[in-house]
C-alpha cells in the first residue's frame, strides 16, 4: 500500500476517535477572577483542577484560544511516563539532591494522573505497562547502557536493562540489540484525558471560556491587578497564570520566550490479531528507541500502531500551525520507521497524519514560576514530556499561588529546583530557523551514519548537542 494517510491533519486522530468539540462560552465583555488561566490543555486544567481542590472558594477562570486540549494536550503520543526535561542541567547548576527530588516527584506523578482519572470517572484509556527503550545499532546499545546508569544515579532504579531476547519478548521489534524497561509509565488517550479534565473542571465551578484568544498577558501596576487581555473583554485577576506552552510565542513580548517545536505522528488501520501474535506488545507499554531524532509509539485501545517523531521541525518565525495538517516527505519517514520496527505492518494502510507544536526552552528546561509583584506566573517548556510534567506543574503552581495567597507556606514542591529557574531568550531570526534545522539535519545524519554500520556515537551529535545546548 502507499503511505499517504487517509486522514491528514483535522487536530488528530485522537479527536476523531472522540469528535472535535465545539468551542464553549466565549468571553463576552471584562470578568474578574483570583486567578485567571491562560491556556486550557494540560497544565492550565491541572491547575484549575488542583486549585478548587484545595480552595473551592476562589473564583478560577480559564481562557483557551481554540477548544480545550486543540494544543499539545490533544495530539501528543500519549506517553504518560517519569521523563522530565533539564535534569542534567539542574543537578549542576542547584545540586544532584534537588533533581534527585524531582525525578522523585516525576514518579508520584504517573501514579497521581492514573489515580485522579479513577477517582473522576476519566476514561482515558490508560493502562500501565511501563515503558521500553530499544536499540538497534552498537552505538545505541552503548547510549542505552549509559542512559540506565544515569536513571540509577539519579534514584531510577526500577530501570532495567534488557537483552535482546528479553526486549523482544515484550515487544518483537525486529533487529533489536538490546532494551530498557521501566514499570513508571502509562499508555493513554490524550484527547480523552483533556476532555476529561475540562469536564470535571467545569463540574468543579471554574469558568472556562473556549474561542477565547489572549493577546497579551499583563503585570499588576499603578493600582490594577494582572490582566489577560482578548479582543472581546480583559479578565483581571491577583495571579494571571501562563499555559501555552508551544502556543506561547503568539503572545505579545514572548516571540522569543519558548521556541514552538513541531512533532508528527501517524497512525495505522487496525492491525489483526495474527500481527500481535507474531509481534506482542500484550503489556501495552510504551515504545521509544535511542536515535539522535528518536521515534515514540504506542499500541492504542483499538489495536492500531501510534507513531511520531520530528518531520519539519520548525516554521519560521516561530510560527504555529492551524490543524495539524502534515507534510507526505514527513508521513512517508515515519511509515519508514513504522516497517522497519514491524515488517509485517508493511502493508497496513495509514489511518491519520497530524502534528503539534511543543514548547522548548533555550536551555531545553522545563519551568515553574510565580512572581509576587507582578501577579503572574507560568509554567511549561516541556520539551515534549509534557504528559505527566504538566500534573508535576499544576500542583507546584497550586502551591505557589496559596503560599502568596497566604494560605499554605512552603512545599516539598516549591523547593524543587525548576521553580524560578531562569531562561534565556533564544535568538532572533533567522539564526533559529538556521539553528534549529541545522541541529536535526546533523541528528539525521549521524543517525544514518550508526544504522550504517557506525560502532560508536557519531560526533556530528555530539557536536549538535553541545551547540543547541540540550545537554
Amino acid at each position: 500500500m502507499g503511505s499517504s494517510a487517509t486522514a491528514n491533519g483535522g487536530v488528530s486522530f485522537w479527536y476523531s476517535s472522540i469528535g472535535i468539540p465545539e468551542p464553549r462560552s466565549p468571553l463576552d465583555g471584562s470578568a474578574e477572577a483570583d486567578v485567571c488561566v491562560v491556556g486550557g490543555g494540560y497544565t492550565g486544567l491541572w491547575t484549575a483542577y488542583y486549585l478548587k481542590k484545595a480552595d473551592p472558594s476562589l473564583r478560577v477562570t480559564v481562557l483557551e484560544q481554540r477548544f480545550c486540549g486543540y494544543g499539545a494536550s490533544g495530539r501528543n503520543g500519549g506517553w504518560l511516563y517519569n521523563g522530565f526535561a533539564g535534569r542534567g542541567v539542574f543537578a549542576r547548576t542547584y545540586g544532584k539532591a534537588g533533581a534527585v527530588a524531582m525525578q522523585r516527584a516525576m514518579t508520584r506523578a504517573v501514579d497521581e494522573v492514573v489515580e485522579v482519572c479513577a477517582a473522576e470517572g476519566i476514561d482515558a484509556d490508560v493502562v500501565k505497562g511501563g515503558v521500553l527503550e530499544v536499540a538497534h545499532t552498537p552505538a545505541q546499545l552503548s547510549r542505552l547502557r549509559e542512559y540506565v546508569a544515569g536513571e540509577h544515579a539519579y534514584g531510577e532504579t526500577d530501570q532495567r536493562l534488557l537483552g535482546a531476547a528479553e526486549a523482544a519478548a515484550r515487544i518483537g521489534v525486529a533487529g533489536v540489540l538490546g532494551g530498557s524497561w521501566t514499570p513508571h509509565g502509562a499508555r493513554i488517550q490524550p484527547a480523552k484525558l483533556v476532555q476529561g479534565l475540562a469536564r470535571v473542571v467545569r463540574a468543579m465551578g471554574v469558568t472556562v471560556h473556549e474561542g477565547t484568544a489572549v493577546r497579551e498577558i499583563l503585570p499588576a501596576a499603578d493600582g490594577r491587578p494582572a490582566r489577560a487581555v482578548t479582543a472581546t473583554g480583559t479578565v483581571s485577576a491577583r495571579f494571571v497564570l501562563r499555559a501555552t506552552e508551544g502556543f506561547t510565542s503568539a503572545l505579545r513580548g514572548e516571540r522569543r520566550s519558548w521556541l514552538p517545536m513541531n512533532s508528527s505522528m501517524i497512525v495505522t488501520d487496525p492491525l489483526p490479531g495474527s500481527f500481535w501474535d507474531s509481534v506482542g506488545w500484550a503489556g501495552r507499554e510504551t515504545l521509544g528507541d535511542m536515535a539522535h531524532a528518536y521515534m515514540y509509539a504506542q499500541r492504542t485501545a483499538d489495536d492500531r500502531i501510534a507513531l511520531g517523531g520530528r518531520g519539519v521541525p520548525y516554521r519560521f518565525g516561530s510560527r504555529t500551525d492551524n490543524d495539524g495538517r502534515t507534510p507526505q516527505q514527513t508521513i512517508d519517514q515515519l511509515r519508514e520507521i513504522l516497517v522497519r520496527f514491524f515488517p509485517a505492518a508493511g502493508r497496513t494502510g495509514i489511518a491519520h497524519a497530524w502534528s503539534g507544536v511543543l514548547g522548548v526552552p533555550r536551555d531545553w528546561c522545563s519551568t515553574v514560576e510565580l512572581d509576587r509583584a507582578s501577579g503572574l506566573g507560568w509554567a511549561g517548556g516541556y520539551v515534549g514530556s509534557g504528559v505527566t510534567t504538566t500534573n508535576l506543574a499544576a500542583r507546584t503552581l497550586r502551591d505557589l499561588v496559596l503560599r502568596e495567597h497566604g494560605s499554605r507556606g512552603d512545599t516539598e514542591l516549591t523547593a524543587l529546583p525548576w521553580v524560578g529557574h531562569q531562561v534565556r531568550r533564544w535568538e532572533p531570526e533567522p539564526l533559529r530557523w538556521i539553528g534549529v534545522h541545522g541541529m536535526y539535519a546533523a541528528y539525521h545524519a549521524a543517525d544514518r551514519q550508526e544504522l550504517a554500520g557506525r560502532a560508536t556515537t557519531s560526533p556530528i551529535a555530539r557536536v549538535a548537542d553541545v551547540i543547541s545546548g540540550r545537554h
